[in-house]
């Protein structure tokens, strides 16, 4: 597939936000950890998704490196796209060294996004990015060992948007989860995040 240019994120997020409109907004309603729960280590998790290249995934493919996890859905109008292209631009901060992270985004809308909507959407960002699909039951194991949150919201038309879990998570590379970079949270902030998980502390 051939990837397109976001140029700097804003092509995507302002198409998104534009159809936002007629979907309703999707919302950061939902708590990173709805029950008080730190994530689960990759390796104690349990579920097995597609990426967007139809391949058989689960998150003990993620041991090994450091690991940025964002759930969203494709149809979002603004939280993922924005999201998305946040972390675009902190992979192309980090220059060769963002090919050392493994970059998830799980989608939280099964029903709407395929392999194929997936691959496609993806395809507006970083190239590091990894689209992960799957049945609603696989789905919502990946959410529970994540402790993030998402609900369907009716919207005009019979249409429906969906509330989700805003932040990205940080995994070192054995796995084990170490903070969340909020959303926009400035750049200043997110990068050194990063970095400490990726084993340096030498700054942006």
């Amino acid at each position: 597939m051939r990837r397109r240019t976001l140029l700097g994120g804003t092509v995507l997020v302002a198409a998104a936000l534009g159809a936002g409109f007629a979907v309703g907004l999707s919302r950061t309603d939902a708590p990173a950890n709805p029950k008080g729960l730190l994530p689960l280590p990759l390796g104690e998790m349990r579920f097995s998704l597609s990426d967007h290249e139809g391949r058989n995934v689960v998150p003990q493919d993620l041991v090994g490196r450091a690991t940025m996890v964002f759930f969203g859905f494709t149809s979002c109008p603004d939280i993922c796209p924005t999201t998305l292209a946040d972390i675009t631009g902190w992979l192309e901060a980090l220059g060769e060294d963002a090919n050392l992270l493994h970059v998830v985004f799980i989608t939280v809308d099964p029903a709407r996004d395929t392999v194929e909507a997936m691959a496609e959407y993806v395809g507006y960002f970083h190239p590091t990015i990894r689209g992960w699909t799957g049945s609603p039951e696989e789905i919502a194991r990946a959410a529970d060992g994540f402790r993030a949150s998402y609900e369907r919201v009716p919207a005009e038309n019979g249409n429906y948007t969906m509330n989700h879990t805003a932040g990205v998570f940080l995994f070192d590379a054995e796995g084990r989860f170490k903070t969340i970079v909020d959303y926009h949270e400035p750049r200043e902030f997110a990068l050194p995040k990063i970095r400490r998980v990726m084993g340096d502390d030498s700054g942006v």
